[in-house]
């Protein structure tokens, strides 16, 4: 079952950034799920979208750099699907790893065909999965002590391995054997199924063990986290360790999960508990950012074909891009509701150059559209679009220099009458903007004393057109204006307890 949530229909647009500056700055963009969608793993397809899973959205996730996302339902009922990466076939191969449903390995086109593999122990509880050196999809199972094998015909194998924690993360290591993560070891396992090394990287015995996501690095090393310690390390195929410790530590202090190799040839992971997507050199120097989304829960990572980093935010619902900002970009106000005008600055731009200001990611509708003076420097006006609350940005691109400017924004709700005036026990429309994915609003006459209705909004924060709340004006209202306000309350009957406020004239 397909499911597309976005009103557009831009195809992807992939595009080159200026170089990209070893202490450059990034911009972090959001894309909003619905409630509950849990996405865990990202990966780069063959069609040059981003392709995730939602474990407790039991669904198969496709966004394209232009920030259009498409949905596919898995067809196992909470299947719960984790890990995800590229097969050989063109097609993406995910696992389904579920205490509710028989543990499976899948595969989905890029047109949404999904196909489901049983594995021979139906609770061995598949976790991550990777591209072999031998043309077969290997992954982790974490309930069985085993890493397993399916090729693209289907055909499963399963190994027991000899450490007695549950394997986590895998990857095809520079010696073209497949290394993987198990607890208090990282691990080589050769084609053959012949595990040749255990190393520990994390003392036995001494806390919970958490050696996580694992990546081959530009150095010929292989990377991965550790979160019980809250360190990324490094291992040589040789087994030589290296540990860098996170500025956020202690029990918890950090989690860090998923990691990947940038664009910019460094290691790139995420700190879930942090809250933070984290970049680190082979040299070992440390940077943070800070998602905007409170209690996103960062964990999947992966570079796309645009040259930004894209990851998973499992607690906040979304799918975040971190895009490498190589110019100057603002907007004013910097915080506002649907359709407010909104004034663009920039500077850094090619002299004369057009540069187009986006809706979402760079390839979706254009927002705006400027030319630089002779000194590169842009000024361009526009209503601001349909957006969930809180915070975003606009990104503005050169389009011959290829600069990229960030501006950050903040939504807030919005309530538009149709009409916007009438007379008592006359029937209004009232459209919602800027409200979270997926909520219901309580909409009041005036105060919280008379309810007019629910309306509940889609992925884009909004209820308009035909799921517009339509309500009647009540009898006895005030002559003149009158306020219509959108509520979603505070926890723990909501996420995120926004207010929008409109207008009706009643005549």
């Amino acid at each position: 079952m397909q499911t597309i949530v976005s009103l557009f229909t831009t195809a992807l647009l992939p595009f080159s950034l200026a170089a990209i500056l070893p202490a450059q700055q990034i911009a972090i963009a959001e894309y909003t799920l619905l409630p509950s969608a849990s996405p865990d793993g990202i990966t780069v397809g063959q069609d040059g979208a981003l392709w995730f899973t939602e474990g407790y959205g039991n669904k198969i996730g496709r966004i394209s750099a232009s920030g259009i996302i498409t949905e596919y339902v898995s067809p196992t009922n909470q299947s719960g699907p984790t890990g995800i990466t590229k097969g050989p076939d063109g097609a993406l191969w995910f696992t389904e790893n579920s205490t509710y449903a028989p543990n499976k390995i899948g595969r989905i086109t890029t047109s949404g065909v999904i196909a489901e593999y049983p594995l021979p122990n139906p609770t061995c509880g598949p976790s991550a999965i990777t591209r072999g050196p031998d043309g077969a999809l290997w992954f982790t199972e974490s309930n069985a002590n085993a890493i397993g094998r399916i090729t693209i015909a289907g055909a499963i194998t399963e190994y027991v391995i000899p450490m007695s924690y549950s394997p986590a993360g895998i990857t095809t290591g520079p010696d073209g054997a497949l290394w993987f993560t198990a607890g208090f070891y990282v691990g080589r396992i050769t084609t053959a199924g012949v595990v040749t090394n255990e190393y520990i990287v994390q003392t036995p015995g001494i806390g919970d063990p958490g050696a996580d996501g694992i990546v081959t690095g530009p150095d010929g090393a292989l990377w991965f986290t550790n979160w019980y310690t809250d360190q990324i390390g490094r291992i040589t195929t040789a087994g030589a360790l290296t540990e860098y410790t996170l500025p956020s530590t202690g029990y918890f202090g950090g989690y860090p999960e998923g990691i990947a190799v940038g664009p910019d040839g460094a290691l790139w992971f995420t700190w879930r508990e942090g809250n933070t997507i984290g970049r680190i050199t082979t040299a070992g120097l440390i940077a943070e950012y800070p998602v905007p989304t409170s209690g996103g829960g960062p964990q999947g990572i992966t570079a796309g074909p645009d040259g930004a980093l894209w990851f998973t935010e499992a607690d906040g619902d979304k799918i975040g891009e971190a895009v490498f900002v190589t110019t100057n970009l603002s907007v004013t106000p910097a915080t506002g509701g649907y359709q407010r005008p909104l004034t663009f600055s920039g500077s850094g731009f090619a002299p004369n150059e057009t540069v187009k200001i986006y809706s979402k990611g760079i390839g979706s509708p254009v927002l705006a559209t400027a030319t630089a003076d002779a000194g590169g420097s842009i000024t361009a006006m526009a209503l601001s679009p349909i957006s969930t609350y809180g915070p975003r940005i606009f990104l503005g691109l050169g389009q011959s220099s290829k600069q990229l400017g960030a501006a950050g924004f903040s939504v807030k709700p919005r309530l538009i009458m149709h009409p916007g005036s009438g007379a008592m026990g006359s029937f209004v429309a009232a459209a919602g903007y800027g409200f979270g994915a997926g909520e219901a609003i309580t909409v009041y006459w005036n105060s919280s004393q008379t309810i007019l209705g629910t309306a509940t909004t889609n992925i884009n924060g909004s209820f308009d057109g035909s799921a517009a709340l339509i309500f009647t004006v009540p009898l006895g209202a005030s002559p003149g204006v009158n306020t219509v306000i959108g509520v979603y309350p505070l926890p723990p009957f909501g996420t995120t307890g926004i207010v929008g406020v409109g207008e009706f004239t009643v005549q």
